[in-house]
């Protein structure tokens, strides 16, 4: 006995549609995939252009008679702006820099993490309702309000905390002075790590309550505390995210700008001590563009070669966090 075709749900609206209506719908679908197919090539173009534009100006600063690729590389000393003897060693704007991040990634590495773990495993619903949006609010305050926050806050009750510290561990009869006279990085690192802390706790968290009831269940049936669950069997499944989550705060405190503008300090040194202040990557490139150098000259085209590194950095940062995801990330059915 022959069997009967059974017409399915997209045939019969095909049979009942009119040629126009389906010329409609095919050129409905074309002019919706031509504007992704646009949308994805324009943001090609532009990566693209900054990069050309980025590089070919430093191809220029490495160009011009004061300036050699190998004292960029290796000088310790960056003074462009200070009369005829310019120095333009890179690793005092490197070191500013990094030690701005790496006191911003004490403060939002730990906290961010701890945060999640106890919203994504311990925390009942309503106080999850009112901590999630708090660090919302969070992420939505601009940059240069965490700067004046640092300055008007951080750095007076720094100096506040170590003055009293020092006069209790000075002699009687000595002055009690304090050895710090700025917390400028230090300032900067922890307004820093304030603003990344909605990041690191949004993406950790994500990741860990994307880890499969099953597995929690599984550590409770062997006896497990919630403690050791959430330590030793979800963190660790969900190390992928929670690293990818580390790499991207880092990369947006390396790339940080009005903050350590406002509270880091401007002047560019060796940075050996949190406690002195340090000018970072994109606070010199602020200073250059606010009008203290020429346009077209060795000060003007030095802002691009620290861009340049800077793109460096954080490209490398981006190419690490994509290969601990591809390397650590775990599949679940």
């Amino acid at each position: 006995m022959a069997s009967v075709a059974t017409p399915t749900s997209a045939t019969v609206v095909s049979a009942t549609l009119r040629p126009r209506n389906r010329r409609l719908i095919r050129l409905r679908d074309r002019c919706v995939v031509g504007g992704l197919f646009g949308a994805g090539i324009f943001s090609i173009l532009i990566t693209v252009a900054i990069v050309f534009i980025l590089f070919g100006e430093t191809l220029r600063f490495f160009g011009m008679p004061e300036v050699s690729l190998w004292s960029y590389l290796t000088g310790l000393e960056w003074k462009p702006l200070l009369g005829a003897d310019k120095k333009f060693g890179m690793w005092p704007l490197v070191t500013g820099t990094l030690m701005v991040t790496a006191i911003a990634a004490l403060v939002a590495l730990p906290i961010g993490l701890i945060t999640a773990i106890y919203l994504s495993e311990f925390a009942p619903a309503r106080v999850r309702a009112v901590i999630k949006p708090a660090l919302e609010i969070l992420a939505g305050i601009p940059t240069v309000v965490y700067g004046f926050f640092a300055l008007t806050t951080i750095t007076p009750a720094l100096r506040g905390i170590v003055e009293l510290s020092t006069r209790w561990m000075t002699p009687a009869g000595e002055p009690g002075y304090s050895v710090f006279e700025f917390f400028n990085s230090t300032s900067a690192g922890i307004a820093v790590g304030i603003m990344c802390l909605p990041t690191v706790c949004s993406l950790s968290e994500d990741a860990l309550r994307a880890v499969p009831k099953g597995l929690r269940e599984a550590a409770f049936g062997v006896g497990g505390t919630r403690f050791d669950v959430a330590v030793k069997v979800v963190t660790p499944a969900a190390l992928s995210g929670i690293v990818a989550a580390f790499l991207l705060a880092i990369s947006r405190a390396v790339g940080e700008t009005m903050i350590v503008s406002l509270a880091a300090g401007g002047m560019a040194r060796l940075a050996t001590d949190p406690a002195e202040g340090a000018q970072t990557m994109t606070a010199y490139m602020v200073q250059i563009f606010l009008g203290d150098a020429e346009f077209g000259s060795v000060e003007y085209y030095s802002s691009y070669a620290i861009g340049a590194t800077l793109f460096l950095m954080t490209l490398g940062l981006t190419l690490l966090g994509n290969w601990v995801l591809a390397r650590y990330r775990e599949a679940y059915e």
